[in-house]
C-alpha cells in the first residue's frame, strides 16, 4: 500500500481533522495547508477540519486560520505540512492529537509523526498535495484548493526558476490551471510589494556587501526595520532579491530579533547551503536554509563560512 492511500485512509476515517504548518509561512506553507483542508472539505462535507496558525495580514486572500480549544485534539488526526522539524511547527499542540502525519518535501533529519511521507525532490509541499488527490481518484479538488495549491507551487519554485521544478512541477502546475481561477492574478499578487516594501528592497540592494568569490550578506537591524514601519514578518519578500544580482553565487540576510540575537536567511544558486545553517541552529534545502545568530561574534563567524562555501564552489567549478 501506497503512503498515499495510508493517508487517505486515515483521513477517512477520522473526524476531526487539524491541520499545522511551520511558523512564518510562506505561499506554499499557506497554500498546502489551506489547500489540503480544501480537498478534504470537498470531499467529505460532514467532517470538521481546522487550519491552526497565527494569522498574518498579507496572506488573508488564501484563508484565515482557526481558534480551536485544546479539547479539539482529543479524537483528532493532526497533519503537519511543510515543516521539517519539531519546534518549527506553528501551535505545539500538533503532539496531542490522535494521529499525527507529517507530510514535507525538507531533508527529513527530524523524523516525527505516526506517518510520515517526505519528497525531498518535491519542489514543494503543494505538489505533493496534488500528487495524493491525483494518487485517491474519490478525492475531490474545488477551484480554490487548485487555486491555493498553484499558489503555493509558483511560491515556492521562484516563479519556476528554482532548480527543485521539474517536469512533473510544470504538469501539475498545468492540471491546476485548469480550473476556473486566474494564474495572472496569483502571479501578479506574489508579486506585489506596498511602498515600504520597495523602501526595503533598495535598502538591500544599497547595502548589499558582496565578496569576490560571490558571497553576499545584508543586516536588516531593528532600527531599519522600524523606520521603515515593517516587521520581520514582511522581510521575506526580500529574500530573493541579492540572487538577481549576477556576481552574487549565495547570500544570508541577517534579520534582527527583538532579544538582539538575528535570524538568518540563506540562499543559493549553487553550492549546499543547508550544512552551514545546521552549524547554527538551523537547517532546511541545499539551496534555501535557515539558521540564527546569537551575536556579532557568531554573524561573523557565518558570514566567514558562507565566504569558503563559495570559495570552495568556484574553485570546483574552474577546476
Amino acid at each position: 500500500m501506497s503512503i498515499q492511500t495510508e493517508i487517505y485512509q486515515e483521513v477517512a476515517a477520522a473526524n476531526p481533522i487539524i491541520i499545522h504548518r511551520h511558523q512564518r509561512p510562506d505561499p506554499d506553507a499557506i497554500g498546502s495547508q489551506m489547500g489540503l483542508a480544501a480537498i478534504i472539505k470537498a470531499s467529505f462535507p460532514d467532517k470538521q477540519v481546522y487550519c491552526v496558525g497565527k494569522q498574518y495580514e498579507g496572506f488573508k486572500s488564501l484563508g484565515t486560520t482557526d481558534e480551536i480549544s485544546d479539547e479539539t485534539y482529543q479524537n483528532a488526526l493532526v497533519i503537519v505540512v511543510d515543516t521539517a522539524n519539531q519546534p518549527r511547527v506553528d501551535d505545539q499542540r500538533f503532539t496531542t492529537g490522535k494521529k499525527l502525519i507529517k507530510i514535507d518535501h525538507h531533508p527529513n533529519d527530524d523524523q516525527f509523526g505516526d506517518l510520515m511521507w517526505v519528497n525531498d525532490e518535491a519542489s514543494s509541499v503543494s505538489e505533493m498535495i496534488y500528487d495524493w488527490y491525483d494518487a485517491n481518484p474519490a478525492l475531490k479538488m474545488s477551484d480554490h484548493a487548485a487555486e491555493l495549491l498553484y499558489t503555493g507551487i509558483v511560491g515556492d519554485t521562484g516563479r519556476f526558476k528554482y532548480p527543485a521544478t521539474t517536469s512533473h512541477t510544470f504538469w501539475v502546475a498545468s492540471q491546476l490551471a485548469q480550473h476556473d481561477f486566474s494564474t495572472t492574478d496569483v502571479a501578479q499578487k506574489e508579486d506585489e510589494i506596498d511602498i515600504p516594501l520597495a523602501h526595503l528592497a533598495a535598502y538591500v540592494y544599497q547595502n548589499l556587501q558582496i565578496t569576490e568569490s560571490g558571497a553576499a550578506y545584508v543586516f536588516l537591524t531593528n532600527e531599519v526595520i522600524a523606520q521603515m514601519e515593517l516587521g520581520d514578518d514582511s522581510t521575506s519578500a526580500v529574500v530573493p532579491l541579492p540572487g538577481n544580482i549576477k556576481q552574487v553565487v549565495a547570500w544570508a540576510i541577517f534579520v534582527q530579533q527583538k532579544d538582539g540575537s538575528y535570524r538568518i536567511r540563506l540562499r543559493s544558486k549553487g553550492p549546499s547551503i543547508n550544512e552551514l545553517a545546521k552549524l547554527h541552529h538551523g537547517g532546511g534545502h541545499p539551496l534555501a536554509s535557515g539558521a540564527t545568530a546569537a551575536d556579532e561574534t557568531e554573524i561573523k563567524t557565518v558570514v566567514e563560512q558562507l565566504n569558503q562555501v563559495t570559495t570552495v564552489y568556484a574553485t570546483e567549478r574552474n577546476a
